[in-house]
């Protein structure tokens, strides 16, 4: 084991470590094909293309320390793509059923004993297939695992070449602590996560050159003071507003998706209102949650929520070097705003105020931190995010353009998040081919319905698009 083992970073280890009896830090997705692929050919695609990156025939091996990636001498195909027979029930649509089997494999653990990943195969599905795939949290973060996992599709590009450590584990076990907290300050960073020009920009700039005169300058004092704010911001924020999507969950997941809806109406919104596209999903997204609660009888009307909204942290041409490089900012959703209009500027408010922030690296570091720890250390500080948030809620650009895999066209692909500590509920969104997605999946105790917020999704976004066409004669 010792020459082929690897040392798994200390973030990394922290994901591992996460899976509960409630939540498995599994990211879990689904691809619908047309036509449909065969098993056969899947297998050939996974062995040529995917298997090039090394993680996917690696299994973890737990020690004292933490883990290691050590090759998996009995590696079988067979056993991560598997044929998964799908009939629905008596009255059951083929899409109940497969969002009924998306929600039983999000909670059935992966084999500890082989690479954590598996791709279940639905080859007849409604005209073509589907593929449901899990890959679990410590292999990559979503923005990694997309760039990889499209390089199964048709003209998918292989990982780059690169050069071998000649002692791997100890150089990558040296380097955990420049993983977590500087490599993320450069200028590439700032750029990837849309903070160049900020606050924040400015400071990395002051890092990154450390002859200029730093000591007592005002830049420095108000780099120092916005780190301090942030710190206390994490450590200090008050527990969520109390509703039914927060409580103690029973670990039975139900997923449940939207049909795409065109990229260009949402942009057209974003420019009519100068604000981002980012801006008019959240501010549907909280307005779909409130109408939600509303029609439930929980009252909304002034209340927020908070979500934790992942921040990438690398240039996304590093994105196939696996690993997870993203830290967390907590988004405050106001549910409790009627007005469309009012509500996104209110969500372009908090955006921007998180864009000169440090608590997406502040969060990487607790995260690099919680790694080191024993796990009862890790959940009880980790736990403290969780107290604190009501979703996990993450937005990631794929391809413009269709992909093909196996010569079939990928007409719609989705994902889910996995939520941390007790945390019921993830929201994702995902544009693909000229759509955006939205995909909801939530624990069967705290939300047992969540097409119905899904649904309300579109009617939240044709009120903003009607206000921002009748803006000028208002």
């Amino acid at each position: 084991m010792a020459e082929t083992a690897e040392r798994m970073s200390r973030v990394d280890t922290a994901w591992l470590r996460m899976d509960n009896d409630v939540n498995l830090m599994m990211i879990v997705g689904v691809w619908m094909l047309e036509p449909g692929i065969s098993h056969a050919a899947l297998c050939e695609r996974v062995q040529d293309k995917l298997l090039q990156y090394g993680r996917f025939r690696q299994k973890v091996v737990p020690d004292a320390m933490g883990a290691s990636w050590v090759e998996d001498e009995h590696f079988d195909v067979q056993r991560h793509v598997v044929r998964e027979a799908l009939e629905p029930r008596p009255g059951q649509t083929h899409v109940d059923a497969l969002k009924e089997r998306v929600g039983e494999l999000a909670t059935t653990p992966l084999d500890p004993h082989h690479p954590l990943w598996q791709f279940h195969l639905v080859e007849h599905y409604d005209g073509g297939s589907a593929m449901i795939a899990r890959v679990h949290h410590c292999i990559g973060d979503g923005i990694a695992l997309i760039s990889v996992v499209q390089s199964l599709t048709d003209g998918g590009s292989a990982p780059p070449q690169k050069a071998r450590r000649a002692k791997p584990d100890e150089a990558h076990d040296e380097d955990w602590l420049s993983d977590a907290v500087l490599k993320p300050l450069t200028d590439l960073t700032i750029k990837a996560i849309g903070m160049y020009g900020s606050g924040v920009a400015k400071s990395v700039e002051l890092l990154a050159h450390p002859q200029q005169p730093l000591l007592g300058s005002l830049d420095m004092a108000r780099v120092g003071y916005q780190v301090i704010s942030d710190v206390a911001a994490l450590t200090l924020m008050p527990d969520d507003s109390p509703t039914s999507l927060k409580g103690k969950p029973i670990g039975r997941k139900i997923v449940a998706w939207s049909e795409p809806m065109p990229l260009d109406r949402v942009k057209a919104v974003g420019k009519g209102l100068g604000c981002s596209i980012n801006d008019v999903l959240l501010a549907c997204v909280a307005g779909a949650i409130g109408s939600y609660l509303h029609d439930r009888g929980e009252p909304t009307e002034g209340r927020e929520i908070r979500a934790m909204v992942p921040v990438n942290l690398r240039p996304l041409e590093e994105a196939w070097k696996l690993g997870n490089r993203f830290g967390l900012a907590p988004l405050t959703l106001p549910i409790g705003i009627e007005n469309p209009v009012e509500r996104v500027y209110a969500v372009r408010r908090r955006m921007n105020e998180l864009k000169g922030s440090y608590q997406p690296l502040l969060a990487f570091a607790v995260l690099a931190v919680a790694g080191l720890l024993v796990k009862p250390v890790q959940d009880a500080l980790l736990g403290l995010f969780a107290k604190k948030t009501t979703a996990v809620m993450t937005n990631v650009p794929g391809p413009a353009q269709p992909l093909k895999l196996c010569g079939s066209t990928l007409k719609q692909n989705m994902f889910w998040v996995p939520a941390s500590g007790e945390i019921g509920m993830g929201v994702s969104i995902l544009t693909y081919a000229g759509g955006v997605q939205f995909g909801l999946i939530t624990d069967a105790q705290l939300c047992p319905h969540p097409q119905q917020i899904i649904d309300r999704f579109a009617p939240e976004f044709d009120k903003l698009l009607l206000l921002t066409l009748m803006l000028p004669w208002m």
